[in-house]
């Protein structure tokens, strides 16, 4: 093999790593598709750059991504005005994939934001009802340590926050793809870019309609998440509090019906009433998603109990004949099953963001977006 065609084959497989997130980093990726195409060494010079793997990533997105992903990058771009609106007062800079258009299924928003301190910051995100994690990474450089701070925003798209001291808001930094000084936009050159490359955005009426809306999968967050500290009787639920569970029913559900948006919702919330009345858990589970899911996931959710029943035998005539009756009746007994499989000690289950990120998502490639 040519030493260009290996280049472009390393730069293929590398891409095909990262498009699939199998792996994160250009330099693993391309490492360890290099070590898959290559028997002996490889020099450092048939190995592709950033750029070109980003390129080929961009490749895997228009083929497989079609149309949605400008609609993709529109919405996300917006999402990203409005955030950065909320956060002026931290001189906020957009960067990344949605800055430079090469965003792909999966991408975040990622914001420089500039403040001494990281309260003033979570303060701000904390009067917008936000959820997010705070995470500082250690990397050491050059033989210097360095801490970086970053807020993990969890909202209609995933944002990274990168927090720098306030002195560092007209710093040029590189970026690790170019080499260059990294592309960014401050709010008013956001706007700008919306208006030039979405010209049928009216940036008025859809950050109004972005303050108006409300965000489900926040309010799903904050029930799943206390449900961690709901333990369960040990008898029917050897595999412990109520939030594995759940994990391990959305894990069954997505494996078994990975289209069914519905489905999948319904598996991941069927028991999140148990942390607000454990006496009556369905009625609280539904009136506390009432106006948040569609009426099928509702009712899938609001008879699960139903379904047990009617697997046991307990169940009177007439709610039978009204169950088999139902057009999702096939769907409510798979729930009922995935219920009780998901009951195993030490299973390995995603966290609550990974499963409300492969929701939005679906939800994003169901309406086409």
């Amino acid at each position: 093999m040519s030493d260009a065609k290996l280049r472009h084959a390393i730069a293929f497989e590398a891409a095909r790593l990262m498009y699939e997130r199998t792996e994160s980093e250009y330099f693993t990726a391309k490492r360890k598709a290099a070590a898959r195409l290559c028997r002996g060494f490889v020099k450092p010079t048939d190995l592709p750059s950033n750029a070109e793997i980003r390129d080929q990533v961009q490749a895997f997105a228009r083929v497989h991504e079609g149309e949605r992903r400008t609609t993709n990058l529109r919405d996300m771009r917006l999402a990203a005005l409005w955030l950065m609106r909320v956060l002026c007062r931290f001189r906020p800079r957009l960067i990344g994939s949605v800055m430079t258009g090469h965003v792909r299924k999966g991408s975040d928003v990622d914001l420089h934001v500039f403040s001494d301190h990281l309260d003033p910051v979570t303060s701000a995100l904390d009067e917008e009802g936000l959820q997010y994690d705070v995470e500082r990474k250690h990397i050491e450089k050059n033989g210097e340590a360095r801490v970086f701070t970053h807020v993990h925003v969890h909202a209609e798209f995933q944002f990274e926050l990168t927090v720098y001291a306030e002195d560092l808001a007209h710093y040029v930094f590189k970026s690790s793809i170019t080499g260059k000084a990294i592309e960014r936009a401050s709010t008013r050159e956001l706007e700008e870019l919306i208006a030039r490359e979405h010209p049928e955005v009216n940036l008025d009426d859809a950050m109004t309609e972005r303050e108006e809306a409300v965000d489900p999968y926040q309010l799903y967050r904050m029930l799943l998440l206390p449900l961690e500290n709901v333990k369960q009787s040990p008898k029917w639920h050897p595999e412990g509090d109520v939030l594995y569970h759940l994990l391990q029913v959305f894990e069954l559900a997505r494996d078994a019906q990975p289209w069914d948006e519905e489905f999948i919702l319904a598996a991941l919330l069927h028991d999140v009433g148990k942390g607000i009345d454990p006496y009556d858990h369905v009625a609280a589970a539904v009136q506390a998603l009432d106006g948040l899911v569609t009426e099928r996931t509702g009712w899938l959710i609001a008879h699960h109990m139903e379904a047990q029943a009617y697997k046991n035998g307990t169940l009177g005539a007439r709610a039978r004949k009204r169950l088999e009756e139902h057009p999702d009746f096939d769907d409510l007994m798979l729930l009922r099953d995935l219920d009780v499989a998901g009951r195993v000690p030490g299973a390995t289950v995603p966290t609550v963001d990974e499963a409300l990120a492969f929701l939005k998502q679906l939800e994003r490639d169901n309406k086409g977006k």
